[in-house]
């Protein structure tokens, strides 16, 4: 269950928590008709830092443009000030921010075109997505029957409502099943990704990930992970990945905003390398977790300092 905070952002203000409610009727109920992001803010000694904000509001203005959401009405500097405000207003040193645009209550049918965008923005508190064990010991997963959203059904690039039905048929089957996660093939069974994660893998000393054409979310820690791969000297390939190369890897892990940097000990039940943590996730894991916590330089400058001097939002253009 949320821990509710006290405001959400609404259409440029603060409203109460327990007032952000829609309309049983609007689009998005019935249609799905929403596109969103998940991101971190951590608690660092200069403060509460949101990681990554810039490239998770581009993405989000992304989906928006691949779904004709044109009118979502705000820009990406109001959007990224209205986050640092929440979590200012709620006084949070780390949480998890959902923003996220949907078509509201207007008209009533598969075309969205007339019905007005409305943004919210909300932040709770938010551990670890697979467990805090699952860090260093690792979870078991299993390759999902359902295969992941093929090209030219819907938009892969696109992080939205409506895709996650998907995820959601991947993740129950999952669970149903006694594993902790699924993973998905494209539809020309090759490796694509978890529910709600990228997925890397590693082969005497190379990592390996599906690219983007594997009906992959460009995700944000993904990108990350390739970032802080190349800084350390790990080689690293994009590359299609047949399912039987998953259990043959001397190491497979996640990525993902919620997961963060998670090592994968079996698929299927059958062990991945030593049934733990490998050698070249954990040094992934201590940069990531370095700068994100502060204790390593933001050599990158990923992350967004929440007490910054508050622009004017002014609303809707």
């Amino acid at each position: 269950m949320l821990t509710p905070t006290e405001k959400i952002w609404h259409n440029g203000r603060m409203i109460p928590w327990e007032d952000a409610r829609i309309h049983v009727l609007s689009h998005v109920v019935n249609y799905g008709s929403s596109v969103f992001e998940g991101i971190r803010c951590y608690s660092t000694p200069s403060g509460p830092a949101i990681f990554r904000l810039r490239e998770h509001v581009r993405r989000m203005l992304d989906s928006a443009k691949i779904y004709r959401m044109d009118t979502i009405g705000y820009t990406a500097e109001q959007l990224e000030e209205a986050m640092r405000k929440l979590v200012r207003v709620n006084r949070m040193q780390s949480c998890y921010l959902r923003p996220i645009a949907m078509r509201a209550y207007g008209e009533i049918g598969v075309n969205p075109l007339k019905n007005p965008i409305d943004v919210y923005i909300a932040c709770w508190e938010w551990g670890k997505y697979l467990g805090d064990e699952a860090l260093a010991e690792g979870v078991d997963v299993c390759i999902s029957s359902w295969t992941r959203i093929a090209p030219n059904t819907l938009p892969a690039l696109a992080k939205s409502g409506a895709n996650y039905m998907n995820s959601q048929l991947i993740k129950m089957e999952a669970v149903i099943n006694g594993y902790s996660e699924g993973i998905a093939l494209d539809a020309n069974g090759y490796v694509s990704e978890g529910s709600g994660e990228n997925i890397f893998l590693v082969r005497d000393g190379k990592i390996l990930t599906p690219p983007l054409g594997a009906s992959v979310l460009p995700g944000i820690t993904r990108n990350t992970v390739i970032r802080l791969a190349e800084d350390l000297g790990i080689p690293f390939t994009e590359t299609i990945v047949p399912r039987e190369m998953l259990y043959i890897a001397d190491e497979v892990f996640f990525s993902g905003t919620a997961a963060e940097i998670t090592p994968i000990r079996s698929i299927d039940r059958i062990q991945i390398g030593k049934g733990r943590r490998g050698p070249i996730a954990e040094k992934i894991q201590k940069e990531f977790f370095g700068i994100v916590n502060g204790t390593k330089a933001d050599r990158h400058a990923w992350l967004a300092l929440v007490e910054q001097q508050e622009a004017s939002l002014a609303g809707k253009k």
